[in-house]
């Protein structure tokens, strides 16, 4: 764990870190952080309320994620780091030229043609069966009890709940999008801040996933019953998608940054950008974290890596290089000399040449666990299968139907992935898991937090705490409130185009929780700017 005194007692923060020492469950939602420090305490470790903790969010914050939606995770289990890549691939049938043919020139955002087949439910089994001390269908218990006898909805949710409807009522037309209505917009209207919402539907299909280790959602009654819906709309995903469909082990990629190591699951996930940019940023000058060169040097570093991440991030055996050379040290020397006094607009390198929710979970056994999943866009394609309360997620989205672009749609393939988990390591040891949920912002706040962690010495609480900024495009940067206006101005002279907004203008939600390795005490952080909270004991 990082050491220095300020690590513990930092400047007044929003709210305080948590300390404890025999289990520690953070995330977005109260609830949900409850639930799996519960399953800690009946005797199940931290990756088994990690799945307890993701399955109840799929009921109490539906909002940004589902059952329909993809997951990924790192863990740290039995002295060594293992990644889950639990995304969907794009079902056989489809191709950029079946879609042209029904008149697309670009993937749509909803209904049928953006649905990938959905990882959530594999990656709760392949965890529980990697990892887990308690049977699936146990650790999904408290999900099933919010989903069959509801629950008083968050100040938050119930916000994103009520855009989610107005923006589906503007954009959706078709019989597929009545199930959304029927779910969650009962009697005409989303649940209000402290209103009961419940789903019967979702409480009966958690049942079946745990009872039968998810074989129904891939194999069985839920995968009927998407193929059926599928059908009945012209859709591409089918049963023997689903069927086809594993998870994957991965191997965890990462670089040093100043004495720690930093990692994130490789390809298709976004987590090489974060890479990028520390890798970049690792040898600039860094005064302070208020400081104009700091700022000026982070978000130029963070440009060229989105840069080079929006060309060449999709599947890995179909990306023009891999992962070594995007994060070699000569490559991201050459990309760091491009940096100077004025702000610039990124282009992509040649290295050969030269609505989400996050959760984080540690016991006392030593296990920890960084966990990700989401249907992507909020509630993601629209659809709800009917009679099974599942929220199918739209990936698709980020598909191109440019054939010569590397993240092109294709039969079977992975898109580019923005949700992405992320570990810290010093030495031979963890440090702990950390994430930033919230669609492209997410690299953003990896590399924010990690340095202001490393580079500041700030805790937990305080680094999530800390204003951030958003690179959006071309010499585009969005600025939380909180950093001064000097600074604001100066980054202006130096040819950044800001905007100033609030904490709710998509500046990212995390959680961390860091692990002392000499006492085994644990410090956790939550978001504040949504409901979310560190559980311990």
């Amino acid at each position: 764990m990082l050491k220095n005194d300020s690590l513990y007692y930092p400047y007044p923060a929003r709210r305080r870190a948590v300390f404890a020492r025999n289990g520690m469950v953070a995330t977005s939602q109260p609830l949900a952080a409850q639930a799996g420090l519960d399953i800690l305490k009946k005797g199940g470790n931290a990756i088994d309320a990690a799945v307890a903790t993701a399955a109840c969010l799929t009921v109490l914050e539906p909002t940004s994620n589902g059952i329909g939606g993809d997951g990924f995770a790192i863990i740290w289990a039995d002295g060594k780091l293992h990644g889950l890549n639990s995304s969907g691939p794009a079902p056989q049938s489809i191709s950029i030229d079946a879609l042209k043919a029904r008149g697309l020139q670009d993937m749509p955002a909803y209904g049928f043609l953006p649905v990938n087949v959905p990882g959530i439910p594999a990656a709760w089994a392949a965890l529980n069966e990697k990892f887990g001390k308690l049977p699936l269908s146990e650790v999904l218990e408290p999900a099933v009890y919010y989903a069959e006898n509801g629950y008083p909805v968050s100040p938050v949710a119930s916000n994103a709940w009520q855009r989610a409807s107005q923006n589906y009522r503007q954009k959706t037309k078709g019989t597929e999008f009545e199930e959304w209505f029927r779910v969650f917009a009962p009697n005409g209207r989303t649940p209000s801040a402290g209103e009961m919402w419940r789903s019967k539907d979702h409480a009966q299909t958690l049942k079946l996933i745990g009872k039968t280790n998810a074989e129904a959602f891939y194999r069985g009654e839920l995968a009927q019953k998407i193929d059926a819906f599928s059908k009945q709309y012209n859709g591409f995903i089918s049963y023997e998608d689903l069927a086809a469909y594993q998870p994957e082990w991965v191997q965890p990629i990462g670089v040093e940054y100043h004495g720690y190591h930093v990692w994130e699951i490789p390809p298709n996930g976004q987590g090489l950008v974060a890479l990028m940019a520390l890798n970049i940023a690792k040898e600039l000058q860094m005064d302070g974290r208020d400081d104009v060169t700091t700022l000026h040097n982070q978000i130029e570093a963070l440009k060229l890596a989105f840069a080079d991440g929006q060309k060449y991030i999709t599947e890995r055996s179909k990306m023009s290089y891999t992962t070594d050379q995007l994060l070699s040290d000569t490559y991201a020397a050459r990309r760091r000399s491009l940096i100077g006094d004025k702000a610039l607009i990124p282009e992509a390198g040649e290295p050969k040449s030269g609505g989400t929710v996050y959760l984080c979970a540690a016991d006392s056994e030593g296990n920890m666990i960084s966990y990700i999943q989401s249907n992507y866009m909020g509630f993601g394609s629209g659809l709800v299968v009917p009679g099974t309360g599942i929220a199918l997620q739209n990936r698709g989205k980020n598909f191109s139907l440019d054939p010569n672009h590397d993240n092109c749609l294709e039969p079977g393939k992975r898109t580019y992935h923005t949700i992405i988990p992320g570990f810290l390591t010093k030495g031979d040891l963890p440090v702990g898991p950390f994430g930033v949920m919230g669609g492209f912002m997410q690299p953003q706040g990896h590399m924010q937090v990690i340095m202001n962690a490393v580079d500041y010495n700030l805790n937990p609480q305080a680094a999530l705490d800390a204003p951030r900024w958003r690179w959006d495009k071309g010499l585009e940067v969005s600025m939380e409130m909180g950093f001064s206006q000097h600074v604001i101005n100066a980054l202006i002279r130096k040819g950044h185009k800001i905007k100033v907004q609030s904490s709710t203008g998509g500046f990212g939600r995390g959680q961390i929780i860091w692990r002392d390795p000499e006492t085994g005490v644990l410090v956790g952080g939550t978001e504040s700017r949504t409901d979310g909270t560190v559980a311990a004991w």
